[in-house]
């Protein structure tokens, strides 16, 4: 049985005092019982204040947005996974679309971040998806087969079963768009069956993938209820805390 996996993408939002009472809300809001894993992901400059508000809240982890794969040197304006690691950070999220199409990111570039994440023990939570020009041209397994073999090149068995991959088609990204749950599962069951081609089934049916594009309370539980979606990477919708711990606590009950 894999684990429900629901990520906050907060995106280029939230100061550190607005990160800091949106973690004090969201604790009241959610509990202590949760039988799900809860990653928050902050931009750089709040990760620190995220991961004190969270004080002993174990049961939540931290993530970042992007990294990038060399462990050190001059490159002006990046984070490197060792910084990552001593701000306690536990996944990143690398190949976003917003990655991929405003800052030029090829398969190749995440498959180097990828492979850098493992290295320093972080667990990355891969991003793959279509455009809408895509989708209606009727190349969405061919996109998603690509992105997939391309980003997680080179990897162990070990490696793929700590890697989370997010499905994510970029027309339902912030539009208010959704896929179906019959389009998301359709896709999600693809992305399985192309993990089981890359590696094999037995490591293929241990990896967990998240839906994310215009996830809310109201369409999560449907989502989340299809057997190949284990999780949903929110974006707008996370930026609420009580819309975020609903998506939570509705995960739960699946």
């Amino acid at each position: 049985m894999r684990k429900k996996i629901i990520a906050a993408n907060w995106k280029m939002n939230m100061t550190q005092s607005e990160a800091t009472g949106f973690i004090e809300t969201f604790l009241l809001e959610l509990g202590e019982s949760i039988e799900v894993e809860v990653v928050i992901v902050p931009p750089f400059t709040a990760i620190a204040a995220v991961n004190l508000a969270l004080g002993d809240a174990q049961h939540i982890k931290v993530g970042a947005q992007n990294m990038h794969w060399e462990r050190a040197g001059a490159f002006t304006g990046e984070i490197s996974p060792a910084m990552l690691r001593d701000l306690f950070v536990r996944y990143v999220v690398l190949g976003h679309s917003e990655r991929r199409t405003l800052f030029g990111e090829t398969d190749e570039m995440v498959n180097r971040k990828v492979r850098a994440a493992h290295e320093a023990m972080l667990r990355p939570i891969l991003c793959v998806g279509e455009t809408l020009e895509e989708r209606e041209r009727g190349d969405v397994e061919k996109v998603l087969g690509t992105q997939l073999r391309g980003s997680l090149a080179g990897l162990g068995a070990k490696e793929m079963q700590e890697t989370v991959v997010a499905y994510e088609p970029v027309w339902a990204i912030g539009t208010g768009k959704t896929a179906t749950a019959e389009q998301a599962q359709e896709a999600h069951a693809f992305v399985r069956r192309t993990l089981a081609e890359i590696s094999d089934k037995a490591t293929a049916d241990k990896m967990r993938i998240q839906y994310g594009g215009s996830v809310k309370p109201d369409n999560a539980r449907t989502l989340m209820s299809q057997p190949d979606i284990d999780g949903a990477l929110v974006g707008g919708a996370s930026l609420d805390p009580r819309s975020f711990a609903q998506i939570v606590k509705g995960s739960q009950e699946l």
